[in-house]
């Protein structure tokens, strides 16, 4: 099964890279770009910078200056990662011989006891274990034995996959029951043992994740607080807070262990907290993160566009996240979610040409900041007004480009009566549904256009149910069975067509896609008094470039009382751009206002911010 997560059970079955194919539409030319482009240039920076050369020094078992954070490991197990499934996915032979060399070059620098770390443990290094707190060394095993789970699904046994089980016995070994009895300060390593467990069948690391896990709110860590998650145990906690991805990674590895062990309390615990977050501390693209301190969840509400962190990495784990908890309770509003993010924070988070990346995605940029050195890595605290080539801190670049390379396996699931299908993209699915080969073929260019037509190429069975999902901002989609009849579907709903499918059958769904204002919760109040558009799925930004004189988004008011006009490919909002001046920003609610310009102003997508030279940007518009 060629795919990252494969639960023993759930109401849904994962589909395998082998089983779902993209053929075409915006995530293929994606996928086309990290295979042609992203890979090669995440592998350039990581050779350039002497961070997968640490692992040759380390080898030699002299003292070495090391390049790199302390987490630099985990950049390398992360591309690694995406090679393996762009491997599984397409079988280059060149992928193949870069994959073997990186394999090598890694497993010259493992111990005998099966440690793994090229910051610690080396002569003039702190000892191994010395700072859980911030060391990231189990974090890097974590990614290291994820690569693992993917080459084992894709390839089988080999040098590879042997490094990352020695890694994992090691862990156990040292961290099991009588061991440190502790926890890593970035969680990551919990999810990837209880994947290892699933791929290998081995129970010890199930187990081993299952001690992590619990050991969450035990105050090991020096630091202990919320930050790290360890302020109180995984069951006790009612919301996702403190730092994102590390809330985010030990949510999916909370759910994987709960579904593994039948720890109904745990998966209820963690869907609870998910839930909290979504209503209380998400962004409107999906964003995770809302302060850049501690690249962490904010306060309920606390959601200030100009600060919204909402990093890349978030995007990813919260993807991972919804992933899991659709596949055991097959509610499609985590289907929702993974599509929100991924068109919203995804998308745009690598540039077109796959070379440049946002690591934090704000809904406000104030400043036309100029495009970086192509040639210079960045301080990742600057990552959100630009993309950048690198950064001195990399995690989201090859986070990226792992997810872009699994990233059909989202489009779909299957259970003993048919086919679900989640995401909208042209695709082939071919799998077996009760042991019968049912295949399907996906036609539409959403979400530019709303109409996905499904044609059945294949079905050994007899009646079959294919379910499409209808999203909770679709009202008014219809659904067009074989026989012909076309029947209302409810926002939020499934339209599920049931019959006993001949191939070249057609169902097709129309989706609503037109422009649509958007409200704030009043309890928002850095965005009250503001509206925002949204086109299907994809939120829509105002850029100084489309003012009128280049003037500044900050002079931008709209009014929201008029619907969006969409024409010739591009939305329009009435607005009015103002031109204020003065020496006090404050007056009383009676002084004349300047009224501003009336303007018809373009709205763009907002993954497709910053991609015509610097500009301020706001998706959040001020009412007049």
């Amino acid at each position: 099964m060629r795919t990252p997560v494969h639960p023993s059970g759930g109401a849904l079955r994962p589909l395998g890279l082998d089983e779902v194919r993209i053929t075409g539409g915006y995530w293929g030319r994606r996928q086309q770009t990290n295979a042609d482009a992203t890979i090669g240039h995440c592998l350039h920076w990581l050779e350039k910078l002497g961070w997968i050369a640490n692992f040759d020094r380390a080898a030699t078992g002299a003292p070495f200056e090391r390049a790199g954070r302390e987490f630099s490991d985990s950049e390398i197990y992360k591309l690694a990662e995406a090679m393996a499934w762009e491997i599984g996915r397409t079988g280059s032979p060149e992928l193949e011989a870069e994959f073997a060399r990186l394999t090598e070059r890694i497993a010259a620098a493992q111990e005998d006891d099966g440690y793994l770390n090229t910051m610690f443990g080396h002569p003039g290094q702190a000892p191994r274990y010395s700072d859980l707190e911030w060391g990231h060394e189990l974090y890097c095993y974590g990614h290291l034995i994820q690569a693992g789970v993917a080459r084992l699904r894709t390839r089988g046994e080999d040098a590879f996959t042997a490094l990352a089980r020695r890694v994992a016995d090691h862990v156990c070994d040292a961290f099991g029951a009588g061991g440190i009895e502790r926890i890593c300060g970035h969680p990551e390593i919990e999810v990837a043992l209880a994947e290892l467990a699933r791929a290998t069948g081995e129970t010890r690391y199930l187990e081993q994740a299952r001690l992590f896990i619990e050991r969450h709110g035990g105050r090991t860590l020096a630091d202990a607080g919320e930050y790290y998650q360890d302020d109180m145990p995984v069951r006790a906690a009612e919301v996702l807070r403190g730092h994102a991805v590390r809330a985010l990674y030990l949510s999916s590895g909370a759910i994987d262990v709960a579904v593994e062990t039948g720890d109904e309390e745990l998966f209820e615990a963690v869907r609870r907290q998910w839930h909290r977050a979504l209503a209380r501390r998400t962004h409107l693209t999906g964003g995770m993160g809302s302060q850049y301190q501690d690249e962490a969840f904010g306060r309920d509400f606390a959601l200030p566009p100009d600060r919204a962190y909402s990093e890349s990495c978030a995007g990813v784990a919260a993807v991972m996240t919804a992933w899991r908890l659709l596949l055991q309770t097959g509610d499609a509003a985590y289907a929702d979610m993974i599509e929100r993010v991924s068109w919203n924070v995804l998308a745009g988070a690598a540039a077109p040409d796959g070379t440049s990346f946002f690591y934090a995605n704000p809904l406000h940029q104030r400043t036309a900041d100029p495009d970086p050195a192509p040639d210079r890595e960045l301080p990742h605290v600057q990552g959100g007004g630009r993309r950048a080539p690198w950064y001195d801190v990399s995690c989201c670049p090859t986070n990226l480009a792992r997810t872009f390379a699994q990233y059909a396996i989202y489009l779909a699931t299957a259970d003993r009566q048919g086919i679900q299908i989640h995401q909208f993209a042209p695709c082939t699915i071919d799998t077996e549904v009760d042991g019968e080969r049912f295949a399907l073929a996906v036609a539409t260019s959403y979400p530019d256009d709303g109409t996905v037509v499904v044609r059945v190429e294949a079905n050994q069975g007899s009646e079959r149910t294919v379910s499409l999902r209808v999203p909770v901002w679709a009202e008014g989609a219809t659904v067009t069975g074989p026989d012909g009849e076309t029947r209302p579907v409810a926002a939020g709903r499934a339209a599920s067509v049931t019959a006993a499918f001949a191939p070249g059958d057609e169902i097709r769904l129309h989706l609503p896609v037109e422009p649509r204002w958007t409200m704030p919760d009043p309890r928002i109040d850095a965005v009250r008094g503001c509206a925002a558009v949204e086109r299907g799925p994809v939120v829509l930004c105002a850029e100084s470039v489309d003012l009128p004189g280049e003037a500044d988004v900050a002079e931008l008011t709209v009014d929201a009382a008029a619907l969006p006009i969409e024409r010739d490919g591009s939305v329009y909002v009435a607005a009015q751009v103002h031109d204020r001046d003065g020496d006090w920003p404050y007056g009383s609610p009676t002084a004349p206002d300047d009224e501003g310009k009336s303007a018809e102003v373009a709205l763009v997508p907002f993954h497709r911010r910053a991609t015509r030279g610097p500009a301020s940007m706001r998706v959040w518009l001020p009412q007049s």
